[in-house]
């Protein structure tokens, strides 16, 4: 069965023209395109038009992939291109900023509180709605896919020291701009007087 090969063996097979080794190496991978794509972009139906397009991507530029490098990889790349080169640009609450306040939630909280992670929430949609695409999308890539500086690096064509370096600077802007909620993660919020 098609299913059970690797992804090299099936990206030959689609070179070959075989039409169930695309559609293999669609269900292989399409769960972790429309991952990347939701997380990006924030609304499923932006990230089914993203993994459409990569899929598309895909499907015309099988024959340039070398297989030099990490089939994963290289579908990464595509998906990373995708997503900026998505028009439309939505500044919507995106999901990883749900996850980041549900851990913030205490099991306790009271009126108060709720208010409280209200107003943070609001804050942090409008900060993350500032970030550049390319800074969303380093955020995506290394907090919700996990992947390490080399693997974005060899995604986006660059050095790790050059992904180390610009999250870094995001993460000191992302600081600077929350900086008036670093009360509230702590439990100092009755203290802002």
């Amino acid at each position: 069965m098609v299913l059970k090969e690797n992804d090299r063996e099936l990206v030959e097979a689609c070179r070959q023209g075989e039409a169930e080794a695309f559609r293999a190496l669609f269900e292989r991978h399409k769960d972790k395109v429309y991952s990347i794509a939701l997380r990006y972009s924030g609304d499923a139906a932006v990230a089914q038009d993203i993994a459409q397009e990569t899929f598309l991507k895909l499907f015309v530029g099988i024959g340039s992939f070398r297989g030099e490098g990490n089939f994963s990889s290289w579908l990464y790349r595509l998906v990373v291109n995708s997503c900026l080169d998505q028009k439309r640009k939505i500044r919507r609450f995106m999901p990883l900023v749900d996850e980041a306040l549900a851990m913030l939630r205490a099991p306790d909280s009271n009126v108060l509180d709720e208010m409280v992670q209200a107003e943070l929430g609001e804050h942090l949609r409008s900060v993350l709605a500032g970030l550049a695409d390319e800074q969303r999308i380093l955020l995506v890539l290394r907090y919700t896919q996990a992947l390490s500086y080399d693997e974005i690096a060899g995604i986006l064509g660059t050095s790790s020291g050059t992904i180390a370096s610009r999250l870094s600077r995001i993460h000191r802007m992302l600081e600077r701009r929350l900086a008036r909620f670093s009360g509230i993660r702590t439990g100092k919020a009755g203290e802002r007087g």
